[in-house]
């Protein structure tokens, strides 16, 4: 392991009771993940995957039974490397009484933070996340979204290295998971590390790099966004005009024609898209769109879940 490694996982198990004569529950069986520094890395699985106790290892706030989970290279569950993270639980609760800023002031300050560093730095934490107008409302005047924004707002408080959020816009709608899709990037670009638990596979193919797929504790699949989501073999193209001729004019090129209003989509390899161009172009049809269609995430998680139950 090397000292970049921000998060590194061998082999890691984690099981719930059993005894003498009872196997208990294996949440975690043999997992295995490397987490490079300024990259956005995506944890997905369906309920009961062992996602949560993943993250709960990584914390500290639970023990693994066997294996080895180092977090900047030493140990998890040791002080100081758990100082460089913040981390954003699901379903979390902020303090009602308090105003967004005083939330602020306060986590920066148990962080271990000085109150006049703190206080420094919340006015560009809080125009990060959208928050500057209603910094001094109270908490129980948020919205889901505001209370998320505060919250992840929070768990940067302390300038950390690596940002663990678990679930950061469950509930939020989508205005707000935009805003806070525009802030993981933002982090991203600042060289900061993200984790990011969640089961909402849009928001997870629209920022991660690399994603891992869990089922019953086991890594079934992992890659880039590109790795999981291959090309499908489909073409879609945007004409002007669409000529009443296109199937005609197409012939012998691709299967699986399909005409639209604007265009067409087909199936065909490199070589016959490059035909299918020129062809087009020789009658005088303008191409304005070329996209090579993919399988999304969704489909691919799908897939891959269903493949393991089989």
């Amino acid at each position: 392991m090397t000292s970049a490694t921000m998060i590194e996982v061998r082999d890691l198990t984690k099981t719930y009771g059993g005894g003498l004569f009872k196997k208990g529950y294996r949440a975690l069986d043999g997992v295995s993940i490397s987490v490079g520094p300024g990259s956005v890395f995506g944890l997905l699985g369906p309920n009961g995957a062992g996602k949560t106790t993943l993250v709960k290892i990584l914390l500290g706030l639970a023990h693994k039974t066997s294996g080895d989970a180092q977090l900047f290279g030493e140990p998890v569950g040791t002080a100081e490397p758990r100082a460089r993270v913040g981390y954003l639980p699901e379903a979390h609760r902020l303090p009602l009484y308090l105003s967004g800023r005083q939330v602020l002031e306060l986590f920066g300050q148990m962080c271990g933070r000085d109150l006049d560093w703190v206080k420094a730095r919340v006015p560009a934490l809080l125009e990060l996340v959208d928050m500057t107008g209603a910094a001094d409302r109270k908490v129980r005047e948020y919205s889901k979204g505001m209370q998320q924004r505060i919250g992840l707002a929070q768990a940067l408080i302390h300038d950390p290295e690596l940002v663990i959020l678990d679930e950061p816009t469950d509930g939020v709608d989508p205005v707000g998971r935009a805003a806070i899709r525009e802030v993981v990037l933002d982090l991203k670009r600042a060289g900061k590390t993200i984790f990011i638990n969640s089961h909402l596979l849009m928001e997870v193919e629209l920022v991660c790099d690399r994603v891992v797929i869990m089922d019953k504790g086991r890594i079934v699949k992992q890659g880039t966004i590109q790795e999981l989501t291959p090309r499908t073999g489909r073409v879609r193209l945007e004409l002007s005009p669409v000529p009443a001729n296109l199937a005609q004019l197409l012939s012998g090129l691709g299967t699986n024609l399909i005409e639209s209003e604007h265009g067409c989509e087909l199936q065909a390899n490199d070589g016959e898209i490059d035909q299918v161009v020129d062809r087009l172009r020789a009658a005088g049809i303008s191409i304005r769109g070329l996209e090579a269609r993919r399988i999304n995430l969704e489909q691919a998680f799908i897939e891959t879940v269903m493949k393991e139950r089989a």
